[in-house]
């Protein structure tokens, strides 16, 4: 489900792009990682896509990636886990966590400086980003650095106005919502999850995040009503609305200036977060 090369902007140049495995409990996860210099230790942002949790793979924010590592100074490392509905929640959880910790563990490997790790995601992969990082607190470990949650998928029970005015002639519709809802959450009880629907967690001790919403977004009340319990947990969080946008606009760069603007915001955050 990538975007057309027209559409999600240049392919610019990054010192090096590797495709590599790491294990995980259901089988090696491929990852790509983007490195914007030979620098022997570089802050890394460990990136999840989005999709619904059905569609995606390494491909599909290719070129963002590449202008995140460039812009940002950081190593990317892109995640391919495992889609519903053939491997239904917690499995894309399970994936995203293991390639948190392998990297953590073995960040020598990587060139990257184990203190300075962020985690970050775009819709379904902002879940992920935030699920890992309350994972990642509940079980000692690895120690994060920072959240980049890019209108991010953070509740399955949202019936919220944005919800209802933006559900159709958007990009993503209630209906696909309900699709994907289907696909990852067969079993309805598990949508109020805290690794589901992490706007219904406890998010205390979490590390700081930038909230990247869209204006006409059906998520984009959930993803505002998470910046708010962040904040009101005690983390260090930035709100910002894009307005005019949509759902999938930072994919869209190659066309639509907003998307340009948000990776180089996200970007320019990444930068103060990792103090690189």
């Amino acid at each position: 489900m990538a975007m057309p090369p027209d559409l999600s902007g240049p392919e610019q140049p990054v010192h090096q792009v590797e495709n590599r495995r790491v294990p995980g409990d259901g089988g090696p996860i491929a990852v790509r990682v983007y490195r914007p210099s030979g620098a022997p230790s570089l802050p890394a942002l460990i990136y999840f896509h989005g999709g619904g949790f059905v569609l995606g793979g390494l491909d599909m924010n290719d070129r963002p990636c590449r202008a995140l590592a460039n812009d940002s100074g950081c190593v990317v490392i892109s995640v391919d886990y495992r889609l519903a509905p053939e491997h239904p929640f917690p499995a894309a959880v399970d994936d995203a966590f293991a390639v948190t910790a392998f990297v953590a563990s073995r960040a020598a490997d990587f060139g990257v400086d184990p203190a300075r790790i962020a985690v970050g995601g775009d819709s379904a992969g902002g879940n992920l980003a935030t699920v890992v990082a309350l994972r990642a607190r509940d079980s000692g470990g690895p120690s994060l650095a920072f959240q980049l949650l890019v209108y991010p998928l953070v509740d399955f029970t949202d019936e919220s106005p944005s919800m209802r005015e933006y559900g159709s002639g958007h990009f993503l519709t209630t209906e696909l919502m309900d699709y994907f809802a289907d696909h990852y959450l067969p079993r309805p009880i598990d949508r109020r999850q805290a690794w589901a629907s992490p706007l219904h967690a406890n998010l205390k001790q979490l590390p700081p995040a930038l909230v990247l919403t869209a204006e006409c977004d059906p998520l984009r009340d959930q993803g505002e009503a998470f910046a708010q319990r962040l904040q009101e947990a005690g983390v260090p969080t930035v709100l910002k609305r894009y307005d005019g946008m949509f759902h999938p606009f930072l994919s869209l760069a190659g066309v639509i200036d907003g998307g340009q603007t948000a990776i180089a915001d996200a970007a320019a955050a990444l930068r103060s977060a990792l103090r690189n």
